[in-house]
C-alpha cells in the first residue's frame, strides 16, 4: 500500500476539479487523466469506457460555468498502491439551484504516476 495515499487524493483532487471547473474549453485536459481503453466512468448511471468516450461524455455536458464547494475527500490505499477517493460537496452549474453531489475515484499506479480506473459520479437529489 501507498503510504501518501492521502496526499496523492488530496492533490488529484484539486488538479482534477482545477481542471473541470475552469474555462469549458480546458476540459479536454482530463483526458489525460484516463486510461485510453481501461478507464471506466458511471455519470448520472451512464457507463462509458475509455478515455476517448469519457471525454466525449464531459464535452456533452451543457453548463457553461461551475461553482464547487468540497465538504469532504476521504482517502483509503488500495492494495495494489492505488487511492480509493470519495468526496462529497455541492455545486451549482451556470443559474442551476444548488445541489449536493458524490463523486468516486480510484486511481490506479501507471509507470511513474496514476491513471483513473474508475470514476463513479451522482448528484444527491431526492425525489420525496
Amino acid at each position: 500500500m501507498n503510504p501518501q495515499f492521502q496526499q496523492i487524493g488530496e492533490t488529484f483532487v484539486k488538479q482534477y476539479y482545477e481542471i473541470f471547473d475552469g474555462e469549458r474549453e480546458g476540459r479536454e485536459k482530463l483526458v489525460n487523466f484516463y486510461h485510453a481503453e481501461l478507464s471506466l466512468m458511471s455519470f448520472e448511471g451512464v457507463q462509458v469506457q475509455g478515455a476517448a468516450c469519457i471525454l466525449d461524455k464531459i464535452k456533452s455536458l451543457t453548463f457553461s460555468k461551475i461553482a464547487r464547494a468540497i465538504t469532504t475527500v476521504d482517502c483509503q490505499p488500495t492494495f495494489d498502491g492505488g487511492v480509493l477517493i470519495n468526496i462529497l460537496g455541492q455545486l451549482k452549474m451556470d443559474e442551476d439551484p444548488v445541489h449536493g453531489f458524490s463523486q468516486t475515484f480510484v486511481l490506479k499506479p501507471l509507470n511513474d504516476s496514476f491513471i483513473i480506473q474508475h470514476d463513479s459520479f451522482r448528484l444527491v437529489i431526492h425525489n420525496v
